[in-house]
Parts: C-alpha cells; sequence; structure tokens
C-alpha cells in the first residue's frame, strides 16, 4: 500500500505482537519497520479472509449467473463489435 498523506494521517494504536525472536532479530538486520510489516501483513490477511467470505456468500447468485449466461449468452452479446 503507497504511504499516501491519507495512510500516514490515520489515527495509530499500539497493540503487543509475539514473534518468533530469530524472526524479530533478522528483521532487525535487515531495517525492516515491523510495524509497517505487520501492517501489511494484516491488511492482506483482512483481504484474503473478505474475499472468501464474500465468494462464499454470494456463491449461489455467482452459480446462478453463470448458468444464465451458458443458456442464454451474455447480455447484448448480439450488439458486440468484437
Amino acid at each position: 500500500m503507497p504511504n499516501t498523506a491519507r495512510n500516514l494521517s490515520t489515527p495509530r494504536r499500539s497493540a503487543n505482537v509475539t514473534l518468533p525472536a530469530e524472526l524479530l532479530e533478522r528483521a532487525k538486520a535487515l531495517n525492516i519497520n515491523v510495524s509497517r510489516a505487520s501492517e501489511r501483513g494484516l491488511r492482506e490477511e483482512i483481504h484474503e479472509i473478505e474475499a472468501r467470505t464474500w465468494a462464499q456468500q454470494n456463491a449461489t447468485f455467482v452459480a446462478e449467473m453463470n448458468a444464465r449466461i451458458e443458456n442464454d449468452g451474455l447480455p447484448l452479446d448480439e450488439y458486440r463489435m468484437f
């Protein structure tokens, strides 16, 4: 996620995170900002879970639309120029 002014001004809260010592040592040796790296990983995890949840909640609709397209073709397909 890019560092925009909006992202930098987002209110932040501290949290305790327990990490394997070896992982933390390697991160420090590479000058990795652990807070930012954790934030990025957490955002990715949230995105994956939300996408999976959406897919589960909408699976019936998606299946019905796919069946409809399979039977009837794409809407307005007759007007496609490609």
